[in-house]
């Protein structure tokens, strides 16, 4: 029997060197990322927001909504499939129901941010946080729903508090997120490289996440082999494939406006 996509991370988490992981939004972005050879992908809350709603990831797209489309996502591939839980949707109650719902869909692993309600993009102004308490008893609860399950998937603990209090407070989440079960650690925000090597020197046994964007926040646009340099063991892109996809669609908009305004033209000579 082929491995579980849970086991199937956890085989990557283990291995020598770094792994890279586009941000998928749908089936066909998913089967294109694994036909290009991947060996994960990451189910992007902003693309997913963007392409299903047409809406920011702010919060529009519900629990059901990317249960939904996770699992379509997770039945059109065989590589593992990173699902995007923001922040839980509520108390610890409303997470196990989350991490409950996403082992359902298929995810391999799914991240967990401490991020207020209303969430905001990663980088958006006027962000808030939860308490150090209630942070660390979502992904208490996040465990307990995977222990409960009797599944392995993947919990990545994701904090933004470096931006919206300190770098010391952010280090501080992540250990505890560490000591309370969670498989891979994810600091959002850092502005530069000396703290991304911080965060990399904390918890060592812990692998760690990182996303670029390509000039996009606060992090330069660092190579793979830089990051693996660093200590990350996974980098995604969330936005990679979204952006390529809405500038062809774009152009193609152009071009068709463009001959059907020539054929106007034409029809009235």
């Amino acid at each position: 029997m082929a491995e579980s996509p849970a086991k199937e991370l956890r085989r990557i988490l283990n291995s020598p060197g770094i792994y890279q992981g586009p941000g998928c939004f749908d089936a066909l972005s998913a089967k294109l990322a694994e036909r290009a050879g991947f060996k994960y992908c990451f189910a992007s809350g902003f693309a997913i927001s963007g392409t299903r709603l047409g809406l920011p990831d702010t919060g529009y797209i519900s629990y059901g909504e990317m249960v939904d489309q996770g699992q379509q996502i997770t039945q059109a591939v065989l590589i593992p499939v990173i699902g995007d839980g923001d922040n839980g949707y509520g108390n610890a109650m409303n997470v196990k129901r989350t991490v409950m719902g996403f082992i359902r869909a298929g995810f391999a692993g799914i991240i967990l941010e401490d991020q207020a309600f209303p969430k905001k993009s990663g980088d958006a102004q006027g962000m808030k946080v939860v308490s150090r308490e209630e942070a660390v008893m979502r992904i208490k609860a996040a465990v307990d729903a995977r222990n409960e399950s009797g599944s392995d998937i993947v919990i990545v603990a994701r904090t933004d508090s470096r931006q919206t209090v300190s770098l010391d407070e952010s280090l501080w989440r992540l250990r505890a997120f560490a000591d309370a079960g969670a498989d891979i650690l994810f600091n959002n925000s850092l502005a530069s490289r000396e703290e991304m090597e911080a965060f990399c020197k904390i918890c060592l046994q812990v692998p760690k996440v990182v996303t670029m964007f390509g000039g996009r926040g606060k992090s330069s646009f660092f190579q793979p082999h830089e990051l693996e340099a660093i200590g990350y063991k996974l980098v995604m892109y969330p936005i990679s494939l979204l952006g390529v996809s809405i500038q062809a669609m774009q152009n193609s908009l152009i071009d068709i406006e463009m001959v059907v305004s020539l054929l106007m033209k034409k029809c009235l000579l």
